[in-house]
């Protein structure tokens, strides 16, 4: 069986020592699923959180794989679970998309002539409930290296009120929250950028803006252009073929996200984190609805049959490892689910 399509780690040095860049080959027609589940062995000295970023994952991701690890104390010699096997997000796989649900974002470049496809994920954090991502279909519209902040005054009268107050103009450096780099959206105020605290990547933190470790927006600047595609979804539920095999990643469902709309530069980023799990919405919708789309979407051309026991499993979990579902069949008239 073909799993994951693994081609190459690129390594970078951070502060925080040797970090990585996830990059794999784009899997053949057929297969959706990139990447290995692993386990490593904690150290003495680690947190999730530093395990998470010298694997590629955010804070969300290595915690709910790992529910009865203590986050800042997992312990010499503990067993770590990498969930680092991702079913590729649905729609075109062209430019940038990044799944809210999933706080992740994959980038498909286009590919070089007579070089294979790849694809680069990464995790991100996003805004909080109440300095929401949008979802949509928007570009990358402006580039900068070591950007200067400048805090709308909705947020500076925020800091002001909790003690911390914030200067007009924030300048490149460490204090910066901005990171070394931004990447501009075509919505009023919203960047992809880097971060001076990156312990808060992989959660809901910003003010509407998706921050990256300084490592993977640096490399990801060098490769990515303006006027690149930048599509924004919320898909808690993935579900793809691995061979001829049904694949299902669920995640909880965010608390809820706003759909496109013209914003203004107030909805920017804060500077501190909440490391708390948002409650899921109770006005959204079923996770078995998201899981019902995604099999429909899945099967459009090629008829497949769900275990819907291990999918009501897996959705009870929602820990974000993709789990073996389902399976193909020939004969397209067939129920479309096990009895």
């Amino acid at each position: 069986m073909i799993r994951g399509f693994s081609i190459a780690l690129a390594a970078f040095a951070a502060a925080a020592g040797a970090v990585h860049a996830e990059v794999y080959e784009l899997p053949p027609e057929g297969y959706d699923v990139v990447g290995t589940v692993a386990t490593i062995t904690a150290r003495y000295e680690d947190t999730l959180v530093d395990i998470a970023r010298r694997h590629g994952l955010g804070y969300y991701d290595i915690v709910r794989a790992n529910p009865d690890v203590n986050p800042w104390l997992p312990g010499q010699g503990t067993e770590i679970v990498l969930p680092s096997r991702f079913i590729l997000p649905p729609g075109p796989r062209k430019g940038l998309v990044l799944n809210l649900a999933e706080y992740r974002m994959y980038y498909f470049p286009a590919p070089e002539e007579g070089k294979p496809a790849y694809v680069y994920t990464y995790p991100m954090s996003i805004g909080r409930m109440d300095w929401e991502t949008p979802l949509g279909n928007t570009q990358i519209v402006a580039m900068a290296k070591d950007p200067a902040w400048y805090p709308p005054q909705s947020v500076r009268d925020e800091h002001a009120a909790d003690g911390d107050p914030l200067p007009r103009v924030v300048p490149p450096g460490p204090e910066n929250p901005l990171g070394t780099r931004a990447l501009r959206l075509g919505l009023p105020g919203y960047l992809i950028h880097g971060t001076n605290r990156p312990a808060g990547v992989g959660m809901r933190v910003s003010h509407g803006c998706v921050r990256m470790f300084p490592e993977d927006i640096e490399f990801l600047f060098e490769h990515i252009r303006v006027a690149t595609s930048v599509r924004i979804i919320n898909a808690p539920v993935k579900i793809g073929w691995d061979g001829n095999t049904l694949v299902a990643e669920v995640h909880p469902l965010l608390q809820s996200a706003l759909p496109l709309a013209e914003t203004t530069l107030e909805k920017i980023e804060e500077l501190d984190a909440d490391v708390e799990l948002p409650p899921p919405d109770p006005n959204s919708k079923d996770p078995l609805t998201y899981v019902t789309e995604q099999f429909i979407a899945a099967t459009a051309v090629r008829a497949g049959q769900l275990d819907w026991g291990r999918v009501e499993d897996l959705v009870r979990r929602s820990d974000g490892i993709p789990e073996t579902v389902g399976a193909g069949i020939k004969n397209a008239a067939t129920s479309a689910a096990f009895e």
